[in-house]
This record gives C-alpha cells, structure tokens and sequence, in this order.
C-alpha cells in the first residue's frame, strides 16, 4: 500500500545557479547544503529482467512511469539489432539532468535525460559492464567493464570513450571521494580493490578484499570512510579514503551482502546495507561502527540511495518487484511501490524535474509489472525467518525464474528442480545446477512456462519446486521445498 508523506518544498532558487547543485548527502560531501524533499526529486531503479528504468516521485512515493530500454525474452534471443538487454547499474551527473544506466547483457551505457526521459545518447564498451558514475566535477564517466580488466573513460559531454584505466580483472564498481581526488574501484573477481588519482588515471593504492567478490562501494559525505560489499562471503569492510588507505573494519552483515550507502540526519551518519539473504537493511554508525537497526524490508533487497536531505533512504527489492522508502529517523519502512521486474541499482536525483510534471516519454508498467512470488523452506513450510524465495517475472509465455537461495551448506553443488510431489518424493526433473558460495547462499536463474506448471490446478500436471543435493547427473536428497502455506 502506498503511503504519502510529508514533503518540504524545493524553493526555486535552490533550482538555479545561485546555489551549489550538490547535496551534503551520498555521493557529494557533507559541507554541502540539503536538499528538501520534493516533488521534483525523481527515484529511478535500472530494472534487469524487464529492461526498464522505473521513475518514482518521492513526495507521493508513486510510480510516475517506466523508461523501456528493451523488450523481455525471448525476443532478445534472436540477434539483437537494438534496444538493451539486463538493464542494471546506474549513476547521475553532479548537475543532476542526465542519469547513465548501464545494461550487461548489450554492452552499454544508456544516457538519459532526467527532465524528458529521452535518450540523449548510447555508447558501447567492452564485455559486460556493471556501474557507471560521473566524476564529481562532471568531465568525465568512468565505467567498469566487469568482463574484463579495465575501466572505460567517456567524455563527460560527448559520452565517447577516450581511454582506459588498466584495473584488477573484474572491476565491480567505482565511485569518488567528494573533493573528486581519488576514484575507488573494487573487484568482482580479485580480492583487491585499488585506488586511482582522477587527475591523471594513475594507481595510488591497493587494498585487499577478505573475497573476490565485491559488486558495491560508497564513499562516506566527509570524505574519510569507504565502505564495500562482499557478496559471496557476506561480509562488508571499511576502509581509510586517505592515504595510507588501510582497512579500519570488517563487519559481518549476511548472506548475498548487495549494496551499501549512506544517510546524514540530526543523529548522525549511518550505513545502511542491503543483505539479500535476510530480507532485510542492517543500520550501522560510521563513528563506532556499532549497529543500529535491522529493517526487514521485502525480498532480496538490492540497490540503496538517500534522499537529497538524508530523510530518506530507498531500497530495490529484487525478489518483489518493489521499492521500499525508509523513514531514516524511524528507520521504519514507510512506503512499498511497485515497480519492473528484479531492481538492480537505485539512484535519487534532487531536482531531476525542473520544470512540468516530468511525464514525458513515460509508459505505463505493463507487463514488467507481472510476477508470481514463491518460497521454498527445509520442511516446505514458511516460518523460516528468510527463506529462499523465487520470483517468476512474465515474459510473456514464458517466465524468467530467480531464487535467492539461503540457509544450505557452504560450497556445495546443488540443483533447482520440479517435483511431482509437494513433498519433493519422486522423479525429480532438473532446471538449474548450482553451486553455493561461502556464506551458503547463491543467485539461480532458469527459463521457461515455469509458472503454468507450479501453479497449475490440475494435479497431474502440477509440479513442485525444490532443490536437491547434487548435480543434474547425479541427484541427492531434497534439502528444500516449495512452501505451501
């Protein structure tokens, strides 16, 4: 249910040059001014299975619309002419009129305009890429192409690559410190991390990952802190924005640990990250590191980005189609909204409309808006606190399937597969093979008219879904099963 709530009102002058354009929220620095709440804040989330930007206002925490940048499967399994395909990282201009969204699955970086919803422009780099972000002065947008070894430097006007930063194989994810000195780029399959200078593209330091596994990292407003994620190992780990750039702490946070940001208020600064494996947002002070609050928010939660004032923070649920609003005071969830299919990364853009009602070139949900919502527990009933949950996104006659699998033995070969039980006795007929990571959690994806048959009302034809020991040539015990309460 939708819940709307109190705004403060952008004054004018805060929308012209008479001011500065950044917020003393995440990415900017903390000596810049707030900004109020408004109706001209747009929230955008890069939605990677219906290859659509949601476009949310946060002074009535409704959808305004979508911005399709693909079509769903299977279309895309023939050659692909055009349109983009798993829409999923994103990042804004410091002037806030252009958000940049990159899709892996087409190898592109999507520029877009915030006040028209128009595609100002397309640039194509390597293999697989997965965030971009503007520098804090704007000239430049680097991209991390996470397929392979390097960063792809556009020009922060025409969008063309102009260069390479040569990285650690499988770069995750870049952001800045506020002043715009350093660029820090972890790694999705190195355990190192490493700081660049921005001035001149060259290596200034290197800090190891407990893992390999790093998709997410923010930078504290003042300027000291910088916090990343592990995946794999649910972990996240601080370390100093300054030289000597040493690790001050590593925390336990859970399994299928996504993203991490930041919110200032009258209390202080927080992180709050995302922990897909529990459904939930862990709240930790940046001063003590202690936590503060779990905030179970909805299934997989994802992408997290505060609000312009830090009154807010916004969450992607991946598993739910959603996007949850977070009172960072109450640290209550205020508001659920849905939204396309599986968010991925999640901006808030102060002042993204200035002008009009900012519905231009907007479409409606459609079918992104379709899905079937499913869990499976160890004794098929739903009392465990988070289990594993499966979402059916529509692709028409077929479905995309994806599971957040928790709660089975670390590294250990497994496979999803129907049952004709809901017991999970039987032949078992297999649709995905996996292997879980050390925190005993993994991402599973299959294809198929998956959901006619798990939700089919004739029995002989219905099938269960669970997941069994082993691999698909050699099957073992079902160790977990489709809930059915």
């Amino acid at each position: 249910m939708n819940n709307p709530f109190l705004t403060g009102v952008l004054a004018g002058a805060m929308l012209s040059c008479a001011v500065p354009a950044f917020a003393g929220q995440a990415p900017f620095a903390a000596s810049a001014p707030d900004i109020p709440l408004s109706g001209r804040d747009r929230v955008y989330a890069a939605e990677q299975f219906s290859n659509t930007i949601s476009v949310t206002d946060p002074a009535t925490n409704r959808l305004v619309g979508v911005i399709r940048l693909g079509e769903p499967q299977p279309v895309n399994f023939s050659p692909l002419y055009k349109g983009q395909v798993l829409v999923h990282g994103m990042g804004f201009s410091p002037d806030r009129k252009t958000i940049a969204v990159v899709s892996i699955g087409s190898n592109s970086i999507t520029f877009i305009d915030t006040a028209t919803n128009m595609v100002k422009h397309t640039t194509y780099v390597g293999r697989s890429p997965h965030e971009a972000f503007f520098t804090p002065d704007g000239k430049e947008v680097w991209v991390t192409v996470r397929g392979e070894d390097y960063i792809a430097v556009l020009d922060g006007a025409t969008y063309e690559e102009k260069t390479r930063i040569k990285v650690p194989n499988g770069p995750g994810m870049q952001i800045f410190s506020p002043d715009g000195k350093y660029g820090y780029v972890c790694s999705s399959f190195m355990p190192e991390t490493v700081v660049i200078s921005v001035a001149d593209h060259m290596i200034v330091g290197h800090v190891k990952q407990e893992s390999p596994f790093c998709p997410n990292i923010a930078v504290t407003p003042d300027g000291k802190q910088v916090w990343f994620t592990l995946k794999d190992i649910g972990k996240t780990q601080v370390f100093n924005a300054q030289p000597p750039f040493d690790v001050i702490k590593t925390l336990d946070t859970g399994p299928i640990t996504n993203h991490v940001n930041f919110a200032h208020n009258a209390n202080g600064t927080f992180a709050y990250v995302t922990v897909g494996g529990l459904n939930e947002i862990k709240v930790f002070r940046t001063d003590d590191f202690s936590q503060l609050a779990t905030i179970p928010v909805g299934k997989l939660p994802h992408g997290i980005w505060p609000s312009g004032d830090g009154s807010r923070v916004y969450v992607g649920l991946e598993n739910a189609d959603a996007l949850a609003a977070i009172d960072t005071l109450s640290n209550k969830v205020i508001a659920t909204i849905p939204i396309g299919q599986a968010p991925q990364a999640v901006n808030y853009v102060p002042g993204a409309v200035a002008e009009g009602d900012g519905t231009q070139n907007l479409q409606p949900l459609g079918v992104a808006g379709q899905a079937a919502h499913l869990s499976l527990a160890s004794d098929g009933k739903a009392k465990d606190k988070a289990p594993t949950s499966v979402s059916l996104f529509d692709q028409g006659l077929i479905q995309i399937l994806q599971a957040s699998v928790t709660g089975l033995a670390p590294k250990k070969p497994y496979v999803l597969a129907l049952a004709s039980q809901p017991d999970g006795k039987g032949a078992l007929e297999p649709l995905s093979a996996f292997m879980t990571n050390p925190a005993g959690s993994a991402i599973v994806n299959a294809a198929g008219p998956i959901r006619q048959i798990v939700q089919n009302d004739a029995k002989a034809q219905r099938r269960y879904l669970v997941i069994a020991e082993g691999s698909t040539a050699r099957l073992g015990a079902v160790v977990q099963r489709q809930t059915l309460d």
